[in-house]
């Protein structure tokens, strides 16, 4: 028989060990109560990154269903010091000219706004200059890469570690935005960066046009015909550009202009850049030879914009073309814009390389 004290003490036990346990399980059900709110918070706060390929492709796109495509007459307001085009955008405090599909936005934006300067900044450059952005100003977006490190992972997503167990990490480049503003927008700045200039830069002499690009064509080792014919092109099997006579152009300036697109078609050949639209070519109305045309047209834009030629090319034709590739992949402007800065840059290399050698 059970005494009275031993019972009251089964009884003690039991309920501690209830109150335990529940203690517990409350407890425990708090924490994932807890994690559960935590992840949904930052499910509902996380605001989505903006697609900059998107945003960038949806603004080059939207200025060529206008009409106004970027690489088109990019001299229109901007003038140096001496009277000549000022065409390249260029950092106002490093120098240095912005290349690949930066020309193109900061191009867009100098025409819509009708900005007499091609010196771009950033806002704290602006300050560091001794200037300010006035208030109120928009700024251009602009895009850069930055070096982003990761953990590397193998072909099935294995990731990857070195001899000692230590994740292997890799770098690869992250697209962010750099938003820019031009000196026309800022206040302060050093007198010689506040140069004012409207209208158009007088058109470049005849011979100074020929003095300027006949280096660049003798460079490229490239054959030119000329016939009196309505088309100028390239063809790869032979390595010749033919053209028509330069009497059949409204100026010298879109003579030479339209040799320089061909000549940007030319670098695309097995021997030199070797591109799939011109070392494979597989006809003028296919895909692939409409995205070697945008790339020859922004070539030809680089090159003359290096060059201070003002010339003009005209290759409607081949919009539709551009737009349908454009829309179709977001990433195929950059890829463009990187194979016609190549291509602009390897002639002006071989000009560079032939006056050495002279």
């Amino acid at each position: 028989m059970v005494s009275p004290a031993s019972l009251i003490f089964v009884i003690n036990l039991t309920v501690r060990c209830m109150f335990t346990v529940r203690g517990a399980c409350i407890f425990f059900m708090e924490r994932a109560l807890m994690k559960t709110k935590k992840h949904t918070s930052r499910a509902v706060n996380k605001t989505p990154e903006r697609d900059l390929y998107q945003l960038v492709t949806d603004r080059v796109v939207t200025a060529i269903e206008n009409g106004v495509p970027p690489w088109k007459r990019p001299w229109r307001s901007a003038r140096n010091g001496a009277g000549e085009p000022e065409m390249m955008p260029v950092n106002a405090l490093t120098g240095k000219p912005y290349t690949g599909v930066n020309v193109l936005l900061l191009w867009l934006t100098a025409d819509e706004a009708g900005y007499a300067s091609n010196h771009w900044l950033t806002y704290r450059q602006a300050q560091q200059l001794g200037g300010h952005v006035r208030k109120g100003e928009v700024a251009t977006l602009a895009v850069i890469y930055k070096d982003w490190k990761r953990q590397a992972v193998d072909e099935h997503g294995n990731r990857l570690t070195d001899s000692e167990g230590e994740p292997l990490m890799e770098t690869v480049p992250v697209l962010k935005a750099n938003p820019l503003f031009n000196v026309g927008q800022c206040d302060g700045l050093p007198e010689h960066l506040m140069v004012k200039a409207e209208g158009s830069a007088d058109a470049l002499p005849a011979d100074t046009i020929s003095e300027r690009v006949l280096p660049v064509l003798n460079g490229s080792g490239v054959s030119v015909s000329s016939l009196p014919q309505d088309r100028a092109f390239y063809r790869p099997d032979t390595d010749r550009i033919v053209m028509p006579l330069s009497s059949q152009f409204d100026s010298v300036a879109d003579y030479w202009t339209t040799l320089l697109h061909e000549l940007v078609h030319s670098t695309g050949h097995e021997k030199r850049l070797r591109r799939t639209g011109i070392s494979s070519f597989a006809g003028r109305k296919s895909p692939e030879y409409a995205f070697e045309e945008l790339i020859a047209e922004m070539g030809s834009a680089f090159l003359c914009a290096h060059l201070g030629i003002t010339g003009d090319v005209q290759h409607e034709s081949y919009i539709d073309g551009w737009l349908k590739a454009l829309k179709s992949d977001k990433k195929a402007l950059f890829r463009a814009c990187r194979q016609a800065r190549e291509a602009s840059e390897y002639l002006l290399m071989q000009r560079a390389s032939q006056a050495r050698g002279a």
